[in-house]
Parts: structure tokens; sequence; C-alpha cells
């Protein structure tokens, strides 16, 4: 963790507008005014470098640098410098900040550079520099969003299939309702077509069925009888060759996405139970095995990165904007957060009402009340942040029962509303 330091301790401030191929810098040593700018090629040879040289000019003393980025190679390749100090801004700050003083929506890289490198020096105390979570975190954090990634893939794989398949074999979307897998891959690249399945004998589709563990006869007869009974949508080649060709190319991949999903999944079980603070998570209420590992990313193992519940109900964008002005006021949703994290407490707020009784009564409450099902979840996201910040801060995992107790301790319309629904 790096320390932070009074301005008086910094030997530099740099701010780096940065782009794919190269990086704009503005430079200026503390004592002096001068401002120094100059082009950074973005290869590592380049950045280590330029690194060695600044490391040398300032004599290790530490460097704050100022940009538009809080993960991505740039960050990874600066972060091993333990000289420079990282201060990321929100690229709308930079914006508003130009618009300020360049009223034409004039836009430069060089006076970018120079925008944060003034933001730097004026406006460093509502900075925070950057201070990364530990490795075992920060890897199982892009595991988890690399894993979410993959599923959308597998949802548009899935769409993509089912689409063409309506063209020219539409009976085998009913034959199978669960198409995210090895079964259904494995059937159509068999038997891509209606023509294909129905030249097969009953016993060959019979072993096929059980040695993908397909056990019920029930099941399997329904599924034989309506491939004998089917009758082709289409029996035009010009249409049946082209969408067998897609289809083959589309399970082909869809096969792919789906191993990767598995081997994800171990390696994100692996090392969530590791974690010292995964047994938090585990037990929650719907969380599971896709959700637990994702929770524990989204708070961390850094306790004193938020100061209450509330700043981490703003941060992850689960509380509303209050706008005020005389006697005007609204409230609205929260659009600018990171998207990921609020859809992990969306998401399994959402599979909790299943799962804990309490969450389900206030959901229902929330409806009761005229709100809709998306602003019902997000106000038991709102909740249920609050419960486990003080779970993870206390190092206790949540209890049920505690915390109806609490609610009856309290007097809680809540609890009230539990015992009259009971």
């Amino acid at each position: 963790m790096k320390q932070v330091l009074n301005e008086e301790q910094f030997a530099a401030f740099i701010g780096i507008d940065w782009a794919d191929t190269k990086h704009d810098l503005c430079l200026q040593a503390v004592g002096c005014d001068k401002r120094e700018s100059s082009i950074l090629e973005h290869t590592p040879e380049a950045i280590e470098v330029w690194a060695s040289a600044l490391r040398r000019r300032f004599g290790g003393k530490p460097v704050a640098i100022c940009l538009e980025l809080n993960k991505g190679p740039l960050v990874y390749a600066l972060s091993k410098y333990d000289f420079m100090v990282l201060f990321p801004v929100n690229p709308l700050m930079v914006a508003r900040f130009r618009e300020a003083f360049a009223t034409s929506g004039a836009k430069d890289d060089p006076s970018d550079a120079q925008l944060q490198l003034e933001i730097l020096l004026k406006h460093r105390d509502r900075l925070k520099p950057l201070n990364p979570s530990s490795p075992a975190i920060r890897a199982l954090e892009q595991m988890v969003e690399h894993r979410r990634r993959l599923v959308g893939d597998k949802v548009r794989l899935n769409n993509r299939l089912s689409s063409i398949l309506k063209n020219y074999f539409p009976q085998v979307l009913e034959w199978f309702k669960d198409r995210d897998t090895t079964l259904f891959c494995d059937f159509l690249t068999r038997w891509p077509t209606l023509k294909a399945v129905q030249r097969a004998r009953r016993s060959t589709l019979e072993r096929f069925f059980h040695a993908h563990h397909v056990r019920s006869s029930v099941l399997i007869n329904q599924r034989i009888e309506g491939i004998k009974a089917a009758i082709a949508l289409t029996t035009d080649e010009a249409v049946i060759a082209p969408s067998e060709l897609l289809t083959q190319a589309l399970v082909a991949q869809l096969r792919v996405v789906l191993t990767a999903i598995g081997e994800f999944d171990e390696e994100i079980a692996l090392r969530a139970q590791r974690h010292a603070d995964f047994a938090l998570f585990a037990t929650l209420p719907g969380a599971g095995p896709v959700l637990a590992p994702r929770l524990l990313v989204a708070f961390g193992d850094q306790r004193e990165r938020y100061a209450c519940a509330a700043d981490l109900q703003k941060y992850a964008g689960i509380a509303p904007v209050t706008k005020r002005s005389g006697n005007q006021c609204s409230v609205h949703w929260r659009w600018r957060c990171p998207k990921y994290l609020r859809q992990t407490f969306v998401e399994w707020s959402a599979k909790s009402i299943h799962h804990s009784f309490w969450a389900q009564a206030y959901y229902q409450q929330k409806r009761a009340q005229g709100k809709s099902h998306q602003a019902a979840v997000r106000a038991l996201a709102f909740k249920w942040i609050r419960i486990l910040f003080r779970c993870w801060q206390d190092r206790r995992p949540y209890d049920e029962s505690v915390y109806l107790r609490a609610l009856q301790r309290r007097g809680s319309p809540l609890f009230k509303y539990l015992a009259h629904s009971t």
C-alpha cells in the first residue's frame, strides 16, 4: 500500500493523456514554474527507459502522476515502479475542466495532459491515490468479470443459433429447452438437419441420450416420437445448406465458450475458497458458487476503503442521486458508477428474494407500495449492502435469525409487516 504524501514530499507532478500507441506528458518539477511536454511511446521498453530516467533525475523520490485510468495496460505498466503515485481521475472531470476554459470545444492530447497536471496541482486534496487491492482479489476480480463476459457471449451465440434454426429446423428448439449444454451441441453436431436425424434408428437415439445422462424414459420417448413425426419446415436446399453450415460454426463456438466457462468456474471456486473472507459470502441467501465470489470481489479486502456503508452504496450506484434547487427536488438513478459492481448487487438481491424470509417480505412490501420490480430490487440491494457492510467490517458471517431479532428489538416496520404477513 502506497503512503499518501504531502505536496512538499513529491519531487514532481505529471499529467498523462493516454492513447493506444503513445501518451502525451506534461511534467512540472517541484520548485519550478516551467512545464515540460513530451511524448511517450506505448511500448514496455520505452516506458522502462522513461521511468529509469525519471528515477535518476529525481533520485527515486516520489512522483505524482494524474491520468484518466484506474486500470489497463498503462496503469499496469506504471504500478510496478514504487516511486510513482498514481492519481486516477474521471474522464468526465477532465472534459468539464476543459470546457470551462475552452468554450469552443477544442481538444488536443498535449493540452489535455496540461489540464490533468493542473488538476493534480490545484485539486489534489480531492483526488485519491490509486491503492490496488491484494493480488488475490485483483486476480479474482478479473476472472469473475471475464466469466460474465463469456456468459454474455454464450447468450449471444444461443440467440443466433436459435434464429438460424428457426429458418430450417425449428423442432429442435422444442425438443431441447436448455440449449447451453453439451447435449444440445453434440446433437446438432451429429444431426444438424431434420432429414439427418430422421434417418437415425431408435436404438441409436436412445444410446445417444443415455450417453449424455438423460435417464428419463418419458423424455426420451417424447423426443424420439417428436423426431419421427416432425415435418420439414422447408425442403429448399438454398435455405438448408447455408443454414446448416452456419449452425455448425455457431455450435463450435458455443462449445468452446461452454468449456471456457467451466474452466473459469473451477479456477474461481479454487481461488475464492482460499481467501480468508470467503466464508462471509459463501453462505449468503441465494449467493451460490457464481455470486459468492463476485460479492467477495465487490467488498474486497481493504476495510479502510469505505468509511461507512453509504460510501459503498454511492460508489456502487445503488444509492440514488438527489438534486435540489430552490423549491425543486428530484431523485433519480445514478448513471455514473462501476456498472459491473452495481450489477453484482442487483443480481444477488434478486436471487435472495427466493432464499431469505425478510428479503422476500421487503420486496413484496415495496411492490405493494407501487414500486416496479427493478425499483424494489434496488431498494433491497440498498438494504443488503448496509447489512453486509457490518458483517464484513466485523468479520462475522450473516445470520438471518440475528437480523430478525434486531428488527424486532428496534420495532422496525418491516418486522411488523413480517409478523402481519405470517
